[in-house]
């Protein structure tokens, strides 16, 4: 049974790494070798009530990731609805591009830590459209947005997909990943963030930022949805540590808080006039593949753990590698080529809660290598893969011109992340 597994597993986990030449949505990969999988171990294992009880506890810890995701893309799909992400963008005039890329990464980089980095890169990219004529220019600054984004994610518990796994799953506190990543991830963002600096020197911008209002909602209405959006995303680690609840019930209250006010502020709006303002327009935009996707890979995964196949796995690389930060730095180059997320969740069937607990150096060094390690190729992580669609980044131009940057950036999170924590734990 256990060969059977692992053969399901690599072969939907390929056709997830080779999405684009196969042209299969890996939501499908993922969905299809989860069902294969769990029908292989209810067949085999024959005691339905065990398998059933399996079941229902991974639904549930992944039922909260899931729910937790539906109501953080809700909220910032109704911020931009009503164009609240104009606040940021009409703020940003400079003409030189030099110091444009600086402001660009160093906004990317906070705004990905308090939204997240998919989310930021959209907004970001979007915004160099607006303020370069330039198609080449745009392409240097999409490759740095890309890297800020996933720097930016990596340090905070709600600003990726993994950290906020690690997070749910009791693995990192929201304190512990802060105080641990953050250093590490300004150092990998500010070494390419110089680099390319020195090189746009002289270059000037060519163009205004123009307003992207949609000219339906007023000024107030915009600062008071951003507010209150980007409210209730913040407050999520604040609403874990005072309530002890887990966070998908802080963003779905946070959710409601959104939704209240946007149904206030246009109510005496014609219900046509108003349609592409409410939850209902914002839910509908959601990418829904992706929560699939992440609904597929973590419940293969969780095959692999209720087999002991993954404590199988980590024992052999203690014994063959036996340093630990080689194997998390080593998974997070790995995370360049295959999705960090099923990366992730592997590492958390790998290893014991109990014998690493939370926020220990594996679980942080994982959320940063894993959370940065994406940026080495422009399909390694859901910003590579945004910032590839909306400005049709070649996949070798970007190994050219932006994976050594990246590297630089890595090595350098990475030397202070270790020395950071030798200096404070001995």
């Amino acid at each position: 049974m256990h060969t059977l597994l692992v053969i399901v597993f690599v072969l939907a986990y390929s056709a997830i790494a080779f999405e684009h030449p196969l042209r299969v949505n890996k939501s499908a990969s993922a969905l299809l070798g989860a069902g294969i999988m769990w029908t292989i171990y209810a067949v085999t294992t024959g005691n339905h009530h065990l398998v059933t009880e399996q079941l229902n506890e991974n639904l549930a810890a992944t039922a909260q990731i899931i729910f937790f995701l539906l109501g953080a893309m809700t909220i910032v799909e109704l911020v931009d609805a009503h164009d609240g992400f104009e606040v940021i963008t009409s703020r940003i005039t400079t003409t030189s591009q030099s110091v444009l890329i600086v402001l660009i990464g160093i906004v990317t980089f906070f705004l990905s830590a308090m939204l997240d980095n998919l989310t930021t890169t959209i907004v970001m990219v979007s915004l160099t459209k607006k303020l370069l004529d330039n198609h080449e220019d745009r392409l240097i600054f999409a490759g740095l947005i890309v890297i800020a984004a996933n720097a930016g994610g990596a340090w905070s518990p709600i600003g990726d997909v993994t950290t906020t796994m690690l997070w749910i799953g009791g693995q990192i506190s929201s304190l512990g990943i802060i105080k641990s990543v953050f250093l590490a991830s300004v150092a990998n963002l500010a070494i390419p963030l110089i680099v390319v600096s020195f090189m746009l020197k002289g270059k000037s911008v060519g163009k205004k930022a123009e307003k992207n209002g949609s000219g339906t909602t007023t000024k107030f209405q915009r600062d008071l949805v951003f507010a209150v959006g980007l409210g209730a995303l913040v407050m999520v680690p604040v609403f874990k540590e005072i309530t002890h609840l887990p966070p998908f019930m802080g963003i779905l209250t946070g959710l409601g808080v959104l939704w209240l006010v946007a149904e206030l502020v246009h109510k005496e709006k014609p219900d046509e006039e108003k349609e592409h303002l409410t939850i209902v327009h914002a839910l509908a935009k959601i990418d829904m593949a992706s929560i699939l996707f992440f609904v597929g890979i973590l419940m293969a995964v969780a095959i692999l753990e209720n087999t002991h196949i993954l404590t199988a796995l980590a024992t052999w690389l203690n014994k063959t590698i036996g340093q630990q930060s080689i194997i998390v730095a080593f998974i997070g180059v790995i995370s360049a080529i295959i999705d960090n997320v099923p990366l992730v969740a592997a590492s958390m069937g790998m290893y014991d809660i109990h014998q690493f607990p939370m926020d220990n150096f594996l679980w942080t060094f994982l959320a940063f290598c894993a959370g940065t390690g994406g940026s080495l190729l422009i399909i390694g992580s859901a910003a590579g893969v945004a910032a590839m669609g909306l400005e049709k980044i070649n996949f070798f131009w970007y190994v050219k011109k932006i994976s050594w940057l990246a590297m630089l950036g890595y090595i350098a999170g990475i030397l202070v992340f270790l020395i950071q924590f030798k200096l404070f734990h001995g």
